[in-house]
């Protein structure tokens, strides 16, 4: 046999089995390929309903959590309110008693000072009598000059 028929046939042997290998790979590969579209379509189907079952079973607890921190700042809201308006009435209460405990004290320095001035009249009228009578001068204490107690 000729070397060359051999090398041409160990040739064509290479490039059929070479063939065959792509064929077989094609093949393996054209078959990965749908089973990776048949997951694809398996996770489309399954995957939005997965993912809404997680989101509702994480968010689910969260939105009971948020409504009863709705609930709870509503209530500390209208405690805050109730305690502004008792504060406010309180406050209203409080000046009203300090006016009125300003008219009583007013009231009665009026009556003292009303007093007062009855006591002055009096003892005027006492004193001038007692001039007229005994025709002496009376200095009342605070009539007294500072110079004259020195002496």
């Amino acid at each position: 046999m000729d070397d060359s028929v051999v090398e041409r046939a160990q040739e064509r042997v290479e490039q059929r089995s070479d063939g065959v290998a792509l064929d077989s790979l094609l093949t393996r590969a054209r078959e990965q390929v749908d089973s990776l579209a048949a997951a694809a379509a398996a996770l489309e189907d399954t995957l939005p309903a997965k993912v809404g079952e997680a989101v509702r079973n994480e968010a689910q607890p969260m939105g009971r959590n948020l409504a009863e921190i709705r609930g709870l700042m509503n209530q500390v809201i209208r405690r805050l309110e109730h305690v502004e308006s008792d504060l406010l009435a309180e406050r209203n209460a409080r000046v009203d008693d300090l006016a009125l405990l300003v008219d009583l004290v007013s009231s009665g320095w009026k009556g003292v000072d009303t007093r007062l001035a009855r006591l002055e009249a009096v003892m005027s009228r006492l004193e001038q009598g007692m001039q007229e009578k005994s025709g002496a001068i009376v200095y009342r204490m605070e009539d007294r000059r500072p110079d004259a107690a020195s002496s």
